[in-house]
């Protein structure tokens, strides 16, 4: 150990914030550990000294008399191996218990057996009182003394404990102060700066105040691009103390985000006026919301997009363009069905069960009520906590309706759903006659051209 390294704590303290006595109970306990380890110690003691920059190991011996005489009462577990009958005086305390007893607990009061023996040193625990007098008159038999000792290549082997336990020190130290700062900001937005993009995984290294947090690619707005330097809100998934795994989690893509945004810029979200119920989002393209009004003279919609559009088109710069359907709220299932279906108009909404529902529109808004690659009805289910929205036009509705009736699964109703159901048959079986005769028309027209 030398100066450098207690300057080094004295930088980590200044620029980290960790204190210097932390890492030094850190430093001690891994130097403590390795020695014992390594030397087969167990009574050491290390110390590392700020002031005068060194580190010291002291042996801890206890003060016994050599000749002092002691009692082992004999117990199931004594090991009778190490019974030397050159020293060792097995000793019945009660005649009224017999040798062979003496392992019984039976509660009746009889003294067991007892083995008497000289003291037997050990050097490695243990000093002698005379010995110790040497060091300082004053000690007594039990006392502990510390003898310095100093191993061989201790300095290099401590040398190198000491940066990897700093270097672990570090990252606990950090990883705690960060979690005790951000553990309140769980579920809440913050604002970070970008530091840096790794060009392999894409992910962004953000800085939090002094801390860096790491913006994990598949957290990322599809398609957005940073650049250092650059603010940017994130949305705060995790904080975990564990010791494995990142301590702050944060997201760009959870729909949390928007909530948090849209609360940020609408005052009557703000103050309870405007309540969000749900959001269904695929980040980077779409997101619907759901509001609802506690006051009726509030509009809960025009609340959210405000003069001009200026608190939507706010958040939607946020989230680099990313379009926003904003929903009013209904108790009223087909209802709130027939909103969340927007932009396209609906004709009507039938529950099927199983929170599952069958949704007719007009033939032009049958692309749009579904949307590109199905996005609009799969969002408008997860805002409405359906399983299922199956969305047909009106036109494909009927003729399902008549085919069902034709072919005898949907019996039909009335004598105008009978002469309905007869004469769409009639229909086809003269639309069928009339292709079987042009197909022989054609045949025959065939037959006399080849033998001409």
């Amino acid at each position: 150990m030398n100066a450098e390294f207690f300057k080094a704590l004295d930088m980590l303290e200044k620029e980290k914030g960790i204190p210097k006595e932390y890492m030094l109970e850190k430093v001690e306990a891994a130097l403590l550990s390795g020695f014992k380890r390594d030397n087969g110690y167990s009574n050491v003691r290390i110390e590392l000294d700020p002031v005068k920059q060194n580190v010291r190991v002291f042996k801890q011996l206890t003060v016994v008399d050599p000749d002092l005489e002691e009692d082992i009462p004999l117990t199931a577990e004594y090991n009778f191996d190490d019974f030397d009958e050159r020293t060792d005086r097995l000793i019945e305390i009660d005649d009224t218990t017999p040798y062979g007893d003496v392992f019984d607990d039976d509660d009746s009061g009889a003294k067991p057996a007892i083995i008497r023996r000289k003291h037997r040193f050990n050097d490695k625990t243990e000093i002698s009182l005379e010995e110790a007098r040497k060091i300082k008159k004053t000690y007594n038999i039990g006392d502990i003394v510390e003898v310095e000792i100093k191993p061989k290549n201790f300095g290099r082997i401590s040398a190198q404990t000491a940066k990897q336990v700093i270097i672990q020190g570090i990252r606990e130290a950090e990883r705690d102060r960060m979690v005790r700062e951000y553990e309140n900001k769980k579920e809440e937005i913050v604002t970070a700066i970008v530091s840096r993009i790794d060009p392999v995984t894409g992910n962004a290294v953000l800085e939090l105040g002094k801390n860096e947090v790491t913006l994990f690619k598949n957290e990322q707005i599809p398609g957005e691009h940073y650049i250092e330097g650059q603010k940017i809100k994130v949305y705060v998934t995790i904080v975990k103390r564990e010791t494995k795994g990142p301590a702050i989690v944060l997201s760009r893509k959870h729909p949390g985000l928007v909530k948090r945004l849209f609360e940020l810029e609408v005052p009557e979200i703000q103050d309870g006026t405007v309540i969000i119920k749900s959001i269904a989002r695929e980040a980077g393209s779409r997101t619907k919301i759901a509001v609802y009004s506690r006051d009726p003279n509030v509009d809960p919609i025009g609340a959210c997009i405000g003069a001009k559009g200026i608190r939507k088109n706010s958040i939607t710069h946020e989230l680099g363009g990313e379009k926003i359907d904003i929903i009013k709220y209904s108790d009223v299932p087909e209802e709130f069905i027939r909103a969340a279906l927007a932009p396209a108009t609906v004709v009507s909404v039938t529950e099927t069960g199983d929170r599952s529902c069958n949704v007719l529109v007009e033939d032009d808004q049958l692309s749009l009520a579904i949307g590109k690659e199905g996005q609009n009805a799969r969002l408008a289910a997860r805002l409405t906590g359906y399983n299922k929205i199956d969305i047909k036009s009106v036109t494909a509705a009927r003729a399902a309706a008549f085919n069902d009736i034709i072919e005898g699964r949907t019996q039909a109703s009335g004598s105008f759903g009978e002469n309905l159901a007869q004469a769409l048959k009639s229909a086809m079986e003269t639309d069928e006659k009339e292709k079987t005769d042009e197909a022989s028309d054609e045949k025959k027209d065939d037959t006399e051209k080849t033998e001409a």
